[in-house]
């Protein structure tokens, strides 16, 4: 069994971006086992010493280099954080350097432009489709569905809340989505209230027994949960799916965000900041 590893993000603002290539690249290393740990807002040098201290500490007790993941703009900073216990892997110091020459410009070195608020009506954009996408989960508010990018189907507990959520945040889409119940199964055709936004409709599938082992944990030893009930449904659904010419995707082997990315690519969607 191979001993773990540290692995650290670290930035000078939120550690999304360091943090996501970071995993991006160790999701390469299956067979090894890494402890992470994400250190946001390291802004000054004084902050970056400590952390290398932090740092220098782990290698100590782990016996094993770690890595460091870093996305700091400020070069000073950024220095302070190296040390020869760690290898550190400067997501700025790589890249922008032969950016900069292929350009021939050089780069502002500004701090928070990846996830900050660099322009409020892009950004009030994003809330606004946020909070449609929050005002229109689950079919509560129909009113309004003329306003939707898109408009996810599919049955209970199939991904649509998370995805719609996702879609709105990161790409300032305005996805409602519509559960189908029972009763709509049970109807052929689409429900009344959809049938008039057939073209914005994108359907989510997914697995009848990941659906039974999602649903038990709500709702144990419940028709609602059973095996039969879930296999019932999905293919009811994926019927109507098909009969209407509503595109699909099964989402059970699929994370959110390529759910999402695969809805944005396949209806056409555009990416609204």
């Amino acid at each position: 069994m191979p001993h773990r590893r540290s692995a650290f993000f670290v930035s000078d603002r939120t550690g999304i971006t360091a943090e996501s290539l970071g995993q991006t690249l160790l999701t390469q290393f299956e067979a090894l086992d890494f402890k992470r740990e994400t250190i946001p807002f390291v802004d000054t040098v004084e902050k970056a010493r400590g952390v290398a201290a932090h740092i220098r500490e782990r290698a100590a007790n782990d016996q094993h280099r770690p890595l460091i993941f870093s996305s700091i703009v400020n070069p000073e900073v950024r220095e302070a954080v190296k040390i020869e216990d760690a290898l550190c892997i400067d997501f700025f110091e790589t890249f922008i350097g032969q950016i900069e020459h292929e350009l021939h410009h050089k780069a502002e070195l500004s701090v928070g432009k990846a996830h900050g608020v660099v322009n409020e009506e892009k950004y009030d954009h994003r809330i606004e489709a946020v909070n449609y996408s929050l005002s229109h989960d689950d079919g509560i508010k129909m009113k309004g569905l003329e306003e939707a990018d898109v408009i996810l189907v599919g049955v209970s507990r199939s991904g649509k809340t998370p995805t719609c959520l996702y879609l709105a945040l990161q790409y300032g889409i305005k996805a409602a989505n519509y559960p189908l119940t029972p009763d709509d199964l049970d109807h052929d055709g689409l429900p009344a209230m959809l049938l008039r936004h057939r073209n914005k409709l994108f359907g989510l599938t997914i697995e009848p027994m990941r659906l039974h082992s999602i649903r038990s944990e709500r709702r144990p030893d419940s028709k609602y949960a059973s095996v039969d009930n879930c296999r019932y449904e999905v293919n009811e659904a994926e019927s109507l799916f098909r009969q209407h010419g509503v595109p699909f995707l099964n989402a059970t082997h699929k994370s959110i965000e390529e759910i999402a990315t695969t809805i944005v690519h396949q209806a056409h969607l555009t990416r609204r900041f």
